[in-house]
């Protein structure tokens, strides 16, 4: 049986190379996917993931072993870094220095307890209902959640960059995120 993501972190946590190695080997190709599509281009893409598992290593005790929620931590930490390497290369304005603390408060994820726990296997399993709920969205729609997340925008930055009210952006969104679980709802029934 394999080992659990949880265990693997654990390990990790201990300061087990071999199993940060596991993980890499179960997780490198869905976190350098996720990269890519964030970045575009190749070499910074593996770039950020090799931060990514350097940053894994470094900082796993900043992973909350009580939620259990392993690819969900790895996943938001890998689009985190991806953003904010995206906007370092493209010379937005306003970024801070990359220190320990921007590090700990912008890059290393802090999930809600509210947040079911997912591995990637179910997350693998459940990949094409959420696909099709993503197309089922309006052409809009899937834009405004594309900027968000693939673009880490925030809500006043896709109003200037569609040169939109901020309350439309805040309506489209808790339009989109509705349909969006409607849609999901719908294919699970």
């Amino acid at each position: 049986m394999p080992t659990s993501d949880i265990e693997l972190m654990q390990r990790v946590a201990s300061y087990d190379s071999k199993a940060l190695e596991v993980l890499y080997n179960r997780y490198s190709s869905l976190l350098y996917t996720l990269v890519k599509k964030i970045v575009s281009d190749q070499e910074l893409a593996e770039e950020v993931l090799s931060d990514v598992f350097v940053i894994i290593w470094r900082k796993v005790k900043k992973f909350d072993f009580k939620s259990g929620n392993v690819y969900t931590w790895l996943v938001t930490l890998s689009r985190n870094k991806a953003i904010d390497s995206l906007k370092r290369k493209r010379g937005d304005t306003g970024i801070e220095t990359y220190t320990e603390d921007y590090e700990n408060n912008f890059i290393i994820p802090s999930l809600s307890p509210m947040i079911d726990v997912l591995d990637i296997q179910t997350a693998l399993s459940i990949k094409d209902s959420i696909e099709s709920a993503l197309n089922n969205l309006t052409d809009a729609q899937q834009y405004v959640l594309y900027l968000a997340y693939y673009e880490g925008l925030t809500q006043k930055e896709i109003a200037s960059k569609l040169n939109i009210p901020l309350p439309t952006v805040k309506s489209k969104i808790k339009v989109t995120l509705k349909n969006l679980r409607e849609n999901l709802l719908k294919g699970e029934s």
